[in-house]
């Protein structure tokens, strides 16, 4: 059974390890498509997307674009330093609405009232593409990250503060999906196993996943 039939049937809310939430199923169909469309548009520049090369040397497997503020290994500019020095594309109020209720469902909207993105990460899987386990922690602030999957499945593994080593849960994000992570779990090694080629509605249109992410760098400006 493909994912997206599979998708017919409930999956229940669950927290993985503490002040770590996934929500299945909680984009809406139409709200996926539109976030396609505008993740191909922002893929185009002013900065487009690319592989980042790592201090060592190596490339990574995903393909990035960023909004608001450029990330490269390890830390934040408003210029592609790393990818022809233009000015990062801003960063869309339509996005820091998203975030808010994204915090909102997860912790309460008490919470969310102070919750102000100002960053995201887009990457691209292809059906190789992999992430390795890491911290998020060039951020100056301690505020949740929210995680948005678009297209196929993939195989993700949230871990402990402590190493890359267990414990850790793995968890299927299947498009549509949510998880936010903060709180005792802010700074939680985690990755994505593998992609799951195939698994995505044909009516979003997209062969790969996206993967959308959400931060508060506390940068000024």
């Amino acid at each position: 059974m493909t994912d997206y039939a599979a998708s017919l049937l409930p999956r229940e809310r669950s927290e993985p390890a503490p002040d770590a939430v996934h929500v299945p199923d909680w984009l809406p169909i139409q709200r996926q498509i539109d976030l396609v469309r505008a993740c191909r548009r922002w893929a185009t520049g002013p900065v487009p997307m690319r592989s980042v090369t790592m201090p060592n040397g190596g490339t990574m497997s995903v393909k990035t674009v960023c909004l608001g503020w450029h990330w490269q290994p390890y830390r934040y500019s408003r210029t592609a330093d790393d990818a022809g020095g233009a000015t990062v594309a801003p960063f869309p109020d339509s996005l820091s609405r998203l975030g808010q209720d994204a915090v909102a469902e997860a912790f309460g909207p008490d919470y969310a009232a102070d919750y102000h993105p100002d960053a995201a990460l887009i990457n691209f899987y292809d059906d190789a593409a992999r992430m390795g386990m890491h911290q998020d922690k060039e951020e100056r602030s301690t505020a949740p990250v929210v995680s948005l999957s678009l297209g196929d499945s993939c195989l993700f593994r949230f871990g402990n503060t402590e190493n890359r080593n267990r414990p850790w849960h793995d968890v299927q994000l299947r498009s549509g999906d949510l998880f936010v992570f903060g709180g005792a779990s802010r700074l939680a090694y985690h990755g994505v196993q593998k992609t799951i080629p195939g698994t995505a509605d044909p009516i979003l249109g997209l062969a790969g996943r996206l993967n959308i992410t959400l931060r508060v760098t506390g940068l000024p400006g």
